[in-house]
């Protein structure tokens, strides 16, 4: 027990109730309530909220996804900090008007005619002068005109020292809308802010806090999800997703969660017929519309509608927005070509979305496994080939300006101009290759070849390690037949030592002088040793899994390992000469073989054989043994719905109103009040003094107090002194 008094003790709470009330409805603590409001606000605005952990992880380490996580900052909006600020904010604001709303509503009633005379000698407006007749003619005619200018009028007999009720006061008000203004403002915020709980998560958490609802984590059919992860059709306030394919209906909307997920059955279904998406020549799209049709669940009404962007249906109190689209499971066959040396090609169908397993027989009699995640169709692909002028490429849709990000990591130097140049390449498709180990990369290979901007058509291979990284591309050069089929051919002609000595001893009979012949054996041998280095057959450089790398790499390394520096330029040019040399003739043998046409030798040619080098020399690098090629698709589209059930935008709504009203009135209403206090003077005249008051002093307050006074007393404005003695 305590040793204070009974009587201390319940002094001491009531201590400590009011100043815990003064605190809550202080004009500091809501301002410091707002500043928090306001930073969590930029936090949820700049870091993406809902998204998976990996993305967190990848972007900025383990550590502080952890703690983003711990701090619910990936979800900012339904955190259970965000949802206690508010209500603090609601407490603090509605305390703050419950104490001064009384006040400001009994001085709107009031006139204040009980003011001394005295004190209208501190004033910072206030006249003076003699009025014609008698005071309490004076008082009634002074009030008749500012009840005429809007002005309320309120009028007090007093006495005097000349006499019982000689005296007069009369007191007038305008502007008194300036204090309801604060009061609307102030419920304003009341208003959002209970709107906002209300269609926020502050009513799926307290199902889950008192109705045993929890998230769900794992996969599978949605119709086997157990009770205890689905949220009643009579939930009074929601907002979920939902996605629809076309030619498929769905009427559950799933509600992301920082742990998982909750699913929110609809009293109805949405089917959808047609998703419409139109592009703008930039490659932005410029419409999405859904076709749909509703189906009540308890009438079987159905119901047409289309949902457009800002255009949403309505249905059972249920909004239906067009949030988004995506790919409803499109279907797509790829072709695998071999970039080790090792595979067979191979053909393989899928849908978008789903994965396959696949096996490779290894020439050491092991196997490979792979999981081939197939993960988007893009039919429409409009990219910024026009030049390096990054303000171009801003129109694009991703805001990516592929060619330069293809010239900045891969091949020779291009020239560009600096116009824009949007075009369609056309499909692409993208996969993930995930081994064994879970360890996966991501792909993007575009389906026919594209013009990067020198006239030689090349087939762009994308890859990146992980999503927080850009697309590194490897551009394979496409033959006149508009396939990589010479490309391939020449990469495994290189491996052979048949056709390699037979291209070598091909370019040096036509290189090599007939009256020199002693030169063409140490020229074949050089030749031959520059095709093995490049092969990566005799190169001392080994990547990161043990195998020989070749390529222009291994032609450098060579040299500065056995040529003096002085002649390293020279000699380095004649050695790629060659190399180009003979690799033009093993193109024309891989050509022949195949039946194709034999190269013409022009331009177009030598573009071929230029790009064929870099690609050459590139291609020993792409981290992945296989290339899987789009050969054909069916696109199949979806749309992504946002429904919400949210009741408590009507009370937004109203307190937006309230804003914009309490806003207007406390910025653009002045409060003015008037007072003249009219007693006898000599001849049957009386003497006004006049002051006025109001609640921000403007260079408009000055001049009306000046006008009043010369209208109502004929006098002028008295100038206050200084305690300096100046005016």
């Amino acid at each position: 027990m305590s040793d204070l008094p009974l009587r201390d003790r319940d002094s001491s709470r009531s201590q400590a109730m009011r100043a815990t009330l003064e605190l809550l409805a202080s004009m500091r603590f809501a301002i410091s309530l707002l500043t928090v409001i306001c930073i969590a606000s930029v936090i949820g605005t700049v870091l993406k909220q809902h998204e998976p952990l990996v993305n967190y992880v990848n972007q900025f380490g383990p550590f502080w996804a952890q703690l983003f996580l711990a701090l619910k900052l990936n979800a900012v909006y339904s955190a259970w900090w965000f949802l206690l600020i508010l209500t603090f904010l609601v407490i603090s604001t509605g305390l703050c008007v419950t104490r001064h709303a009384p006040k400001y509503l009994a001085d709107i009633r009031t006139y204040k005619e009980n003011i001394r005379e005295q004190s209208l000698k501190a004033f910072g407006h206030r006249a003076e002068a003699d009025v014609p007749g008698t005071t309490e003619e004076a008082a009634k005619r002074i009030g008749q005109q500012l009840a005429s200018g809007g002005w309320k009028v309120k009028l007090q007999q007093r006495d005097t020292a000349a006499g019982p009720g000689t005296g007069w006061m009369l007191a007038a008000k305008a502007g008194a809308a300036n204090k309801l203004g604060y009061i609307a403002a102030h419920t304003a915020i009341i208003l959002i802010c209970l709107g906002g709980l209300f269609d926020g998560d502050l009513i799926v958490r307290a199902q889950m806090l008192l109705g045993g609802k929890t998230p769900y984590t794992g996969g599978g059919m949605i119709s086997d999800v157990a009770p205890e992860h689905r949220l009643s059709t009579k939930n009074p306030t929601f907002r979920g997703n939902l996605m629809v394919s076309e030619g498929t209906q769905s009427g559950t909307a799933i509600l992301a969660q920082s742990d998982g997920i909750l699913l929110q059955d609809l009293p109805f279904s949405v089917e959808l017929k047609k998703f419409i998406v139109e592009y703008y020549s930039t490659g932005m799209p410029k419409l999405f519309a859904s076709d749909i049709v509703i189906h009540d669940r308890e009438t079987g009404e159905k119901l047409e509608k289309r949902v457009e962007v800002n255009h949403p249906a309505s249905y059972k109190g249920i909004e239906i927005y067009q949030s988004s689209f995506d790919d409803g499971g499109s279907t797509v066959k790829l072709h695998a070509i071999p970039m080790d040396g090792i595979s067979q090609p191979f053909d393989v169908e899928g849908v978008i979305g789903n994965s396959t397993e696949i096996v490779r027989q290894l020439t050491d009699g092991t196997q490979d496994k792979l999981r081939l995640e197939y993960t988007a169709l893009r039919t429409i692909n409009v990219e910024n080939f026009g030049g390096k002028d990054k303000s171009a490429s801003a129109t694009d849709v991703r805001k990516v300006d592929l060619k330069q990000s293809i010239e900045d990591r891969l091949g020779a130097g291009h020239k560009t101009t600096d116009k824009k140049d949007l075009r369609n390449i056309g499909p692409s498709v993208g996969y993930k290759l995930r081994d064994a180990s879970g360890q996966a990369r991501e792909f993007q290979n575009y389906m026919v070849p594209v013009d990067t901007g020198d006239g030689q058509p090349v087939f762009l291979l994308g890859v990146r390690e992980n999503q927080a990284d850009e697309m590194r591309y490897l551009r394979v050069p496409a033959d006149p037949e508009g396939t990589m089929n010479t490309f391939l051919g020449l990469r495994q002609a290189m491996q052979d030592k048949d056709m390699a000595e037979k291209a070598a001893r091909a370019y040096v009979q036509k290189a090599v002088d007939v009256s020199k012949p002693e030169l063409a054996e140490p020229l074949t041998q050089s030749a031959l040793k520059a095709l093995e280095l490049f092969a990566g057959k005799d190169s001392k450089i080994k990547g990161p899994d043990g195998r020989q790398l070749g390529g222009l790499q291994a032609i450098s390394n060579f040299m500065d390992s056995n040529v003096p520096e002085a002649e390293r330029e020279r000699a380095g040019e004649v050695l790629v000469r060659i190399l180009n040399g003979v690799l033009y003739e093993l193109a024309r043998q891989v050509r022949a073989q195949a039946g194709l046409k034999p190269f013409e030798g022009d331009e177009k040619t030598q573009a071929f054989m230029t790009q064929s080098v870099f690609s050459l020399s590139d291609a020993q690098f792409y981290p992945a043994p296989v290339v899987f090629m789009m050969t054909d698709f069916k696109q199949v589209q979806a749309s992504v719905f946002q429904v919400a059930r949210a009741p408590g935008k009507n009370i937004v709504y109203l307190g937006c109103l309230f804003l914009i009203i309490g806003v207007f009135a406390m910025l653009y209403v002045r409060d003015r009040r008037i007072w003249i206090w009219l007693t006898p003077a000599n001849k049957g005249a009386s003497h006004a003094n006049m002051a006025l008051s109001t609640n921000r002093k403007t260079m408009d307050g000055d001049r009306e107090f000046t006008m009043l006074a010369d209208k109502l007393i004929g006098a002028k404005p008295v100038q206050k002194k200084t305690p300096g003695g100046s005016v």
